[in-house]
């Protein structure tokens, strides 16, 4: 850094200013004090609501101490950007059974590596203004409370379903952070509450993974079941899942505020035609190179095939009854791993399932039919 003292105050509006031509929809600035927090945090660990993200836990308190985790750091620069794409046609796919749902934040480009390059930029940006000075940018790479900081910058409030809310926006954005060692002044903390006696996102979480307000057992969460969980999907949960093969935005999609939601400026965020609205079966078909290939710069591709054909094999079980699904699901049992096979064979029971009730409600529609005809019928 020089020798001068920035006009940090001054800094602090430029900071924003480049932000938003960066393409960051809102910037806020706060300090590192996040050990009201941190009680919170150690239940929910406690509870093992992290389910089998070891990280969680392996980090500690790191996660509310922004200093230890980066030390000499001094205030965070908190952001969001956007990424509600235009026609995402929500209802659309979740009310068709037989296509793939997957949520709509992953239907476009990696966010973690575009909001990490702009928040690079940003820091660049500054370093060319003051000269040289210590940051490191963060989008979901590391032990971060991205929600409490951004309350704390100003950016919104945290929601029952503990995502953050924008009374302008919704909460149809990513959040990113800049750590710097910069004394900047810092954005009053937002104090609105705006969820009051509402519990729609409790009420209608398909899993019931809102166990209270605030507080997310990922264990029963489907974005948890479909994207971080490893091993077998738990059988309790499998036909909660639908079509949902990646994520889930039930708990956004039921938000009042979300009739603010900002469509995104971002054209990576679009959705790419090989995943959305494609039915089940087409990307059940896929092999493991057809899948890096059409996945390749998107989140999805960090699942893997394996997972990826975990979860269609749920969501083919949780489709109405196809002499297709079921020939598919064959077809596919006799080369794969054990993981895959086990949800096949679930599915398939599901799948046949069906077929039977389906049978027995047409055998008594026949007999209903043949009583009342007449004799010389």
């Amino acid at each position: 850094m020089s020798d001068a003292v920035p006009d940090y105050k001054n800094l602090a509006q430029q900071i924003k200013a480049w932000g938003q031509e960066l393409g960051f929809s809102e910037v806020g600035i706060t300090d590192i004090d996040l050990s009201k927090h941190e009680t919170q945090l150690q239940r929910w660990l406690d509870a093992g609501y992290h389910g089998n993200m070891d990280y969680m836990a392996a980090h500690g308190m790191k996660r509310a101490r922004p200093a230890e985790l980066v030390p000499g750091t001094q205030r965070v620069i908190s952001v969001k950007m956007n990424y509600l794409p235009p026609d995402a046609g929500f209802a659309k796919t979740l009310k068709n059974s037989e296509k793939a749902y997957i949520s709509r934040y992953a239907l476009g480009r990696d966010y973690h590596k575009l909001m990490r390059n702009r928040l690079k930029k940003l820091g660049q940006k500054i370093e060319l203004e003051i000269g040289e000075y210590g940051f490191r940018p963060f989008v979901d790479s590391a032990p971060v409370l991205e929600r409490q900081l951004a309350e704390k910058a100003g950016l919104g409030w945290r929601g029952k379903h503990s995502l953050l809310i924008n009374k302008e926006a919704g909460s149809w954005f990513f959040l990113g952070e800049l750590f710097v060692d910069l004394p900047l002044p810092i954005d009053a903390e937002n104090t609105f509450e705006g969820c009051g006696k509402c519990v729609a996102c409790i009420t209608l979480c398909p899993t019931g993974a809102i166990v209270e307000p605030y507080v997310v057992d990922a264990r029963k969460c489907i974005s948890y079941l479909t994207i971080e969980l490893q091993g077998p999907i738990p059988e309790q949960y499998r036909t909660l899942l639908g079509n949902r093969i990646y994520g889930c935005d039930d708990c956004q999609l039921v938000c009042p505020w979300n009739r603010y939601g900002q469509l995104t400026d971002e054209n990576d965020f679009h959705p790419r035609t090989q995943l959305k609205d494609k039915d089940l079966l087409e990307l059940f078909a896929w092999d493991e190179a057809t899948f890096l290939k059409n996945t390749e710069g998107s989140p999805i591709r960090r699942i893997g095939h394996e997972r990826w054909l975990r979860n269609l094999a749920v969501g083919l079980g949780n489709a109405e009854f196809s002499p297709s699904i079921i020939h598919a699901l064959e077809d596919k049992s006799l080369a794969c791993s054990e993981l895959v096979l086990e949800h096949i064979n679930w599915a398939l029971q599901q799948q046949r399932n069906k077929q039977g009730t389906i049978l027995r409600k047409t055998a008594r529609l026949i007999r209903i039919v043949e009583k009342g005809l007449p004799r010389d019928a």
